[in-house]
């Protein structure tokens, strides 16, 4: 290929020529160029020599002279050509073949691949709900081993319903010391009570005394003044006489 042919790309590029047809046409030729066979790499394409053969047998076939030694000449040079021809036939039918059977195995192994994926994905959620169902449960280990060193840290059993049983004790004997006590303040209630009757009753007493007796001084005392006047006056009749 000539200098003109190419173009000078940047660093990281590939070179590349300047082709008639892109890389989609290019595709579509050689499919077309194998399934017919057209062309060749090297030589005449197989199909072309195929059909010169074959012309070339008809030719002769077709002229009025006694040509059968011609003419069995090219059928044999036209069968054995078409013989040539079919080998690659046959084996490119047998890759076709072979590459149908690799197709087959490789979408039995897609399925399969396909399976395993959906299962290894059902796996893993089963997983992660056993992973979630075991930190709960461990998480409730957790609590019940904090709920035991709790009780452990308190006394045991026994200790403690020796204590009950003389807290019980005790708050029976309050609760009857709480009776007496109540029993005690009712009667001392009772007792006030009479006692600030009998007060009330007294200082009554002594307010109607102290009044008599006010009264009973207050008549003393007009009586006296009574009297003195009456002396007073005898007094003055007898200085008259």
């Amino acid at each position: 290929m000539s200098a003109k042919g190419r173009k000078v790309l940047g660093r990281g590029e590939t070179m590349a020529a300047n082709y008639a047809f892109g890389p989609l046409e290019d595709d579509v030729i050689i499919k077309h160029r194998l399934l017919t066979r057209t062309t060749t790499t090297r030589g005449e394409p197989p199909l072309k020599k195929l059909q010169k053969k074959f012309t070339s047998f008809v030719v002769e076939v077709e002229k009025d002279e006694d040509n059968y030694g011609e003419c069995e000449k090219l059928s044999r040079a036209f069968l054995q050509e078409l013989s040539t021809f079919e080998i690659p036939l046959l084996k490119s039918k047998a890759v076709v073949g072979a590459n149908v059977r690799e197709k087959d195995n490789f979408n039995e192994l897609k399925d399969d691949i396909n399976r395993q994926i959906l299962q290894a994905q059902a796996d893993i959620e089963e997983l992660k709900k056993q992973l979630e169902d075991s930190k709960i449960e461990r998480k409730h280990k957790e609590e019940c081993e904090t709920i035991r060193k709790l009780i452990a840290l308190q006394p045991p059993r026994s200790e403690t319903q020796k204590i009950i049983t003389e807290l019980e004790r005790e708050i029976a004997a309050l609760e009857a010391e709480n009776t007496a006590s109540s029993r005690m303040l009712e009667l001392r209630r009772k007792q006030f009570a009479l006692l600030l009757h009998v007060v009330e009753e007294l200082q009554t007493t002594l307010e109607e005394d102290q009044k008599s007796l006010i009264e009973e001084m207050l008549i003393a005392a007009e009586e006296q003044k009574s009297g003195l006047e009456d002396a007073n006056g005898g007094s003055e009749a007898m200085v008259v006489d």
